[in-house]
């Protein structure tokens, strides 16, 4: 398990940000651990502290996230800042090929799962503002924690706590942005949030909208937009935040919250392809689109009752409701059209997921012998997903339902007063995928597909020990397995008529995506000192693989993957008062079977798999005035069995941040992201393997410039 310092420092001592009248996490520390024993990882579904767990923890803090949010704008990119072994973000809505340790997280809200595994939209990163989170929980690796989808790891998203004390609290937020100081790079945020206690009643309310200008790349063109993934640049997003809660004892609560969130473009630009083979990047021109622009609307209901000393034990029960709509940009492209409808190449439509899930789980957690703390519980999720085209109705991908139901039991053994520990546990996984007969679209030769109903499961353990032989000083060593689906959607809308007849739901392979996770670490945490270093490695025998195909869109493809890896962290807080540097360094290696043989035999490329990255850092604090400054430094990449073409050159970028509290009167930031403006290709653009990876001119994106961001914040 690490925490990293950087991290935790800021949890558990930074106070620039923070405010008395927010209560702390309702939750007991478990057998007595002090020290990080008092922060809990919701997202491990345990009161014990981390040090307590065989798992690689980080925990973003609200100033944390406060401050990497105002360098880049969202939670998303915050992650990929701090996080080595997390792929540099496409800067785009669309997140597909963005991955932790070489596999997909899963996002959470407060572990409601904002995935959409069926038919993965890749929009599961912009679902909650910002605003209004308390913190964002890591746990890396493979994992059933949370259920389906967490193969690379969990991304928790812990909504603002609940207020503390009786009487009004709140806060406000002011932002303006800008690129290069163009007209149409500018951008602004508004945030206002009100709460409210009196005895065991407490209520919170809030709203924030933004608005965000085109980007600008270092050498000043404005960044290509992506019109049918959708893209971040030219849109606006406007959210909504409520929470009601009731202390029903001095242990037990209930609480309901609601978030609504919805972004989408402005449609004022279209995409100029670049030309890869003269080195010039897509680019943007003013012109209104067809159709509705990109844009992506997700509403949450949460329901949780939870009582610490329910018969000596922790009692959570949560029932939810999470409803999403993605909309992706039109044209008239070769899949759309039918002859029956309009004259070949004439058609212009545009797809829209939609995804509606309910969901329960029940949890209890209690000690036993003081020495044995024992958890068991029991989670159900229907999750039903379509795809279908706005202008004419059809389906593309049909209505498909997906169910999960899951006992579990987790197991935590303290030996030697804490010097060992001993962890294990289970989830079995019953699943059903329901799909009725449909017929695919003309482009596919309108196969007519019967339907039916595939069911699985799988017992997916894990275990682990942790060795703490000194205080600051711990070992560990665990093995844990992951679930998901491959996008079965995907599989579904491209079964051909003229290759595929008779085609049945039978014939889907929905065997799940079963990875595993061991690892081996080790932590140093004495003095100034705060060190750590982690080896993994991971196997997924019938892994689902993204792969760009001619028409520029990913088929997934079932094949062996392996990936191993290390990150070394380091943080170091140096005599002068307030002042801390840091280091961190991820390797991450992948392979993939592409001949079926069952043997990996080439490298995972950049839509898979990230870079080698080194991270460098400082910051200080002392008074009112607090600054950061960091660079990411994105190592070259080759792929071992890809095209001559598919090579990463690496690149670095650099951000700070200073901020001035004010007596009184709340603070003031300034963030710089790309300070030094560098003009660079992404990493995605880069590494497309693909037969048309030479003439994809379309998705050759550079990345944002130089950005500044002034806000000013003020809590009450």
């Amino acid at each position: 398990m690490r925490m990293n310092r950087k991290i935790v420092l800021a949890a558990l001592a930074c106070t620039a940000l923070s405010s008395p009248a927010f209560a702390q996490d309702n939750a007991p520390v478990a057998d007595g651990d002090e020290g990080e024993g008092t922060i809990i990882v919701t997202a491990a579904r345990t009161t014990l502290p981390p040090n307590a767990l065989p798992l690689t923890i980080d925990v973003i803090s609200q100033d944390t996230l406060d401050q990497q949010v105002a360098i880049s704008g969202s939670v998303i990119d915050a992650v990929a800042n701090l996080t080595p072994s997390f792929s540099p973000t496409r800067q785009k809505l669309s997140g597909a090929g963005e991955t932790l340790r070489g596999r997909s997280p899963l996002y959470a809200i407060n572990g409601i799962p904002q995935s959409t595994p069926i038919r993965d939209g890749s929009r599961d990163g912009y679902t909650i503002d910002p605003f209004f989170l308390d913190r964002v929980e890591l746990i890396y690796g493979s994992n059933a924690l949370q259920g389906i989808g967490a193969t690379g790891g969990v991304v928790n998203q812990v909504v603002i706590k609940a207020p503390r004390e009786d009487g009004l609290s709140g806060r406000a937020l002011v932002q303006g942005s800008t690129g290069n100081f163009e007209d149409n790079s500018f951008g602004g945020k508004l945030g206002g949030l009100l709460a409210y206690r009196q005895g065991a009643f407490d209520v919170t309310g809030g709203v924030a909208y933004e608005t965000r200008g085109l980007y600008y790349d270092g050498a000043g063109r404005r960044v290509g937009i992506d019109n049918t993934q959708g893209d971040v640049q030219d849109s606006k997003s406007l959210s909504f935040f409520a929470r009601l809660g009731y202390d029903l004892s001095s242990t037990a609560r209930i609480e309901l919250f609601a978030t609504r969130f919805n972004l989408e473009g402005n449609g004022d630009w279209i995409q100029v392809a670049g030309d890869r083979a003269t080195g010039l990047p897509t680019s943007s021109r003013r012109e209104k689109i067809q159709g509705e622009a990109a844009s992506n609307r997700v509403e949450t209901v949460n329901l949780t009752l939870t009582d610490t000393d329910l018969g000596g034990g922790n009692l959570v029960f949560q029932a939810f409701f999470n409803r999403s709509r993605d909309i992706f940009g039109g044209d008239v492209s070769a899949t759309f059209q039918d002859a029956s409808i309009a004259p070949i190449g004439t058609l212009f439509d545009q797809s829209a997921n939609r995804s509606r899930k309910l969901g329960a789980r029940i949890s209890y957690e209690r000690q036993l012998f003081d020495a044995l703390n024992v958890t068991l519980g029991f989670d159900s999720m229907w999750d039903k997903t379509q795809q279908g085209l706005l202008a004419t109705g059809r389906y593309w991908v049909p209505p498909t339902t997906f169910r999960t139901l899951a006992p579990f039991g987790q197991a935590n053994l303290k030996l030697f007063d804490g010097a060992l520990r001993l962890a294990g546990g289970a989830r079995w996984e019953n699943g059903q995928l329901k799909v009725d007969d449909y017929v695919t679209l003309a482009s596919y030769n309108s196969a007519r597909v019967s339907g039916g109903t595939r069911n699985f499961d799988d017992l997916l353990i894990n275990g682990g020990v942790i060795v703490e032989p000194a205080q600051g000083i711990r070992a560990y060593a665990s093995y844990a397995e992951g679930y998901s689906i491959a996008d079965v959607g995907r599989i579904l809308r491209a079964v051909n008529g003229a290759t595929q007849p008779n085609f049945r739901i039978e014939d889907v392979n929905v065997t799940p995506v079963i990875s595993n996770n061991r690892e081996v670490g080790i932590e140093i945490k004495r003095g100034p000192l705060d060190a750590s270093a982690s080896y993994f490695w991971s196997t997924s025998k019938d892994g689902g693989l993204l792969v760009l195909n001619s028409a520029g869109v990913y088929d997934v493809q079932r094949q062996r993957i392996e990936i191993q890896g290390f990150e070394i962290n380091l943080a170091v807080q140096l005599p002068v008062d307030g002042l801390k540097l840091g280091t961190g360094y991820a390797h991450l290696s992948g392979r993939t079977d592409s001949n079926k043989d069952d043997k990996v035999d080439i490298d995972l490329d950049g839509a898979n798999i990230s870079p080698d990255r080194v991270n460098v850092w400082a910051s200080y604090e002392k008074g009112p005035v607090s600054a950061r400054i960091q660079a990411g430094l994105y190592l070259d990449r080759k792929f071992d069995g890809a095209a001559a073409n598919t090579v990463f050159s690496g690149y670095t970028l650099t951000d700070a941040v200073l901020r001035y509290e004010l007596p009184r009167l709340g603070g003031i930031t300034l963030a710089a992201s790309n300070l030094f403006d560098v003009d660079y290709v992404t990493y995605n653009s880069q590494t497309i393997r693909s037969t048309v990876a030479a003439t994809d001119n379309a998705r050759f994106f550079t990345g944002r410039g130089r950005t500044f961001t002034l806000g000013w914040d003020y809590r009450f």
